[in-house]
């Protein structure tokens, strides 16, 4: 007995022709001075960074002569050997401290922030409400009203010259926490609803559910951390009186003061300092982006 096989149907279909939108000459203007704006932009963000680079690779008389050129005629780069060995400033500790304490800060500031944001968006208690609100009148406070009471406390715990006493007192923002409330608000819930069928708690629902979920918040709001207390100044002036505790900002005040003006070091040392900076917004630039969408300030 025979079989008969049916012919199968060829299902290869034609690609669609894409359809290309005609031009008019209004949308090439349109485009070309889109183009022309970006470049324009592109120039101004960038020029800053080419002077500092090229005032420290020049002298102090080609700084400051009055006949400007796009480079410096002899490149000194023994530059580096006199910043790094200069006597009346220890740049390499500067960086060092200046890196322990952002590392630190920023770890803080994830911790305690995400747990007092996560506390405020989910554990119903009777006072969340006017403990957030309380909060938001922190942020309404000029740093100035609480920058002495800060530093008698400082000063009565007998921190004033050690890291501690830079880093503690920053260690929670009320804008940071709010930022996390606003975030946890807008997470799922249903995830934090399996976690508890599983028989987690709060606590538990956070440290393995919600903190996995939201490695991109996180990162976003550590890159944020990081370069705030990296250029914080007034603060680390006014508690690391000793030059072992200077930060890498306050180093660079010194080299421009009422008695000295050594400019090519201040753009070298500039230069340095803001390399580790440039570094972290090249590589974690899309989780800043990622970050300011998912604020959830609209909630």
């Amino acid at each position: 007995m025979s079989t008969v096989t049916a012919p199968v149907a060829d299902r290869t279909q034609p690609a669609p022709r894409r359809r290309h939108r005609r031009r008019t000459p209004g949308s090439v203007v349109v485009d070309i001075l889109r183009y022309l704006a970006l470049i324009v932009a592109a120039v101004l963000f960038l020029l800053p960074f080419y002077l500092i680079v090229r005032n420290a690779l020049a002298s102090d008389l080609e700084i400051t002569s009055a006949t400007w050129t796009l480079f410096p005629s002899t490149i000194h780069w023994e530059n580096f050997t006199e910043l790094f060995s200069d006597p009346a400033v220890n740049l390499l500790r500067s960086l060092a401290n200046s890196a322990i304490i952002a590392v630190v800060q920023t770890a803080g500031q994830l911790l305690i922030c995400s747990m007092a944001g996560y506390g405020l968006a989910r554990i119903p208690y009777r006072y969340a409400t006017p403990i957030f609100y309380a909060i938001l009148v922190t942020l309404m406070i000029p740093p100035a009203v609480t920058f002495i009471p800060s530093f008698i406390i400082v000063s009565q715990l007998r921190w004033v010259d050690t890291l501690q006493g830079i880093i503690v007192p920053v260690l929670f923002s009320g804008f940071t926490t709010f930022l996390f409330r606003q975030y946890f608000l807008a997470f799922p819930r249903s995830l934090e609803e399996a976690a508890r069928v599983d028989g987690l708690g709060y606590f538990g629902a956070f440290w393995r559910v919600v903190v996995p979920n939201s490695g991109a918040f996180f990162a976003a709001i550590a890159v944020i951390t990081f370069i705030a207390s990296w250029n914080a100044f007034l603060w680390p002036l006014v508690i690391g009186q000793d030059s072992s505790m200077w930060t890498v900002q306050v180093a660079l005040s010194t080299f421009l003061t009422a008695q000295t003006i050594n400019l090519h070091e201040l753009f070298l040392a500039a230069a340095v300092s803001i390399a580790p900076l440039v570094l972290v917004f090249v590589f974690l630039q899309r989780y800043l982006v990622q970050g300011v969408a998912e604020t959830g300030i609209k909630g």
